[in-house]
């Protein structure tokens, strides 16, 4: 399938198949791409045959074996991603000279934060829908480093993570602060102890440490305990500390259902507790864009 000759141009129709493409891997399979694209199955397989012929490459291998990325698919993928951003910020510059609302908001989110009762996020999304129909917002959830990646390369215009070791090649606006408190949850003995747990006891019993950076303090706080198991994301925390097996910090907005239904209590809160700053990125020297100005400006200052 190797072509003979180099790609010569690329065409619209091009950019249809690598955004097709793209869904495909997201889904991570033609038959999920399938209802995702609204076109068939075999619609889908042929415009991937279709690409595969035009770039003179094998992308993805499908079958009995289920599906999964070449080293040269993933090597298109992310060049693809790079070339559809450029294609978008081209759009979005023509719309700022013609101050038009119109195009893509790209938005990197750590999770867990919709629980959060400050909703400045919230409300900048609904000002923006306000101000046009025409805009496309996609969110993704993801890690506070793969945000900042996402950031540097162009796959997204703004995110909101922790701001713990802010770095040089990116802007940061402080939303608000959240509250996290060491949680154990019912089924762990802890739970039912009559009184608070001493240093000593909470140093004997296993508890989860997150897998991303965190704050001096958060950092001090989790050197008092037994930590064998991480967990890349706030979500997995509370998936280990619901198994009764261990013990773990979480964001107090985020573990309060939880202690509503009597599933979850904090320990020490009094003493063990961590407050944590969100901020709002973007990249530095990055080109204008009208909507993600647009989207700045509607976040209120934080109180």
């Amino acid at each position: 399938m190797r072509s003979k000759t180099p790609l010569s141009q690329v065409t619209d129709f091009d950019l249809r198949l690598l955004r097709l493409f793209k869904v495909v891997a997201e889904c991570g399979s033609f038959s999920a791409a399938e209802s995702a694209l609204g076109v068939t199955r075999s619609a889908v397989s042929l415009q991937m045959s279709d690409l595969e012929k035009r770039l003179g490459m094998r992308l993805c291998q499908r079958g009995r074996a289920g599906f999964a990325l070449t080293d040269e698919g993933r090597e298109v993928l992310r060049a693809g991603e790079v070339l559809l951003s450029a294609v978008e910020n081209f759009r979005a510059e023509i719309n700022q000279i013609n101050r038009q609302l119109r195009g893509e908001l790209n938005i990197g989110i750590v999770n867990n934060l919709v629980t959060q009762p400050h909703m400045e996020i919230t409300r900048a999304l609904k000002a923006l829908r306000e101000r046009s129909d025409e805009i496309r917002v996609n969110i993704s959830m993801s890690t506070p480093g793969e945000i900042e990646r996402g950031l540097f390369d162009g796959r997204l215009h703004v995110g909101a993570i922790p701001l713990t070791t802010p770095l040089s090649g990116l802007d940061y606006r402080l939303l608000y602060e959240e509250r996290s408190s060491l949680y154990c949850s019912r089924e762990h003995p802890l739970f039912h102890a009559g009184a608070e747990p001493d240093d000593d006891t909470l140093g004997s019993v296993d508890a989860v440490v997150p897998g991303y950076r965190m704050t001096a303090q958060a950092m001090a706080l989790h050197q008092l305990l037994n930590c064998p198991a991480t967990a890349s994301d706030r979500e997995g925390i509370a998936f280990l500390i619901l198994t009764g097996s261990y013990i773990g910090y979480l964001p107090d907005h985020y573990a309060a259902n939880w202690v509503a239904k009597g599933q979850m209590k904090p320990l020490c809160p009094e003493r063990l507790f961590f407050d944590s700053k969100l901020a709002v990125v973007t990249r530095k020297g990055r080109r204008p864009n009208l909507i993600l100005e647009s989207f700045l400006d509607s976040l209120q200052d934080p109180r």
